[in-house]
């Protein structure tokens, strides 16, 4: 995890050259700003990888003798089926669609969106998944 939290650092200071000379270069502020926005995403994900590479066990990619098999075995428990994300994706197409036809379908998408959520996380605390 650390060297993706490098990796991640290196482009977030890239993109903030890149977004300076963007910016000085075109004098165009959508683009500058995306820019500046997209440096933003990649110093907190380079930030969140390093701050979350000291608390846990090295990888086998922290390692520059690791064998591939070195990496292989059980990574964590991925949910093998749910409907909610499919709950969340309809709401969520119905709120960005609310801004192209009216805002009144929003208020079909927001509870849409909060049975996907409320699904999702409390999905394995009820039902036949409990004990999971």
């Amino acid at each position: 995890m650390k060297i993706q939290g490098k990796m991640f650092m290196w482009l977030s200071a890239f993109i903030l050259v890149m977004a300076i000379v963007y910016g000085l270069w075109s004098k165009e502020p959508a683009g500058t700003t995306a820019l500046f926005l997209a440096f933003g995403l990649a110093i907190m994900i380079g930030f969140y990888l390093g701050f979350t590479a000291k608390r846990v066990d090295v990888g086998a990619q922290d390692n520059k003798n690791a064998d591939v098999a070195d990496d292989a075995g059980e990574i964590g428990f991925f949910s093998p089926h749910s409907w909610q994300p499919l709950s969340l994706a309809i709401g969520g197409a119905f709120a960005f669609l609310s801004i192209a036809i009216g805002w009144w379908l929003m208020f079909f998408s927001a509870p849409l969106m909060l049975i996907g959520l409320w699904g999702w996380v409390f999905e394995y605390y009820r039902g036949e998944n409990r004990t999971q």
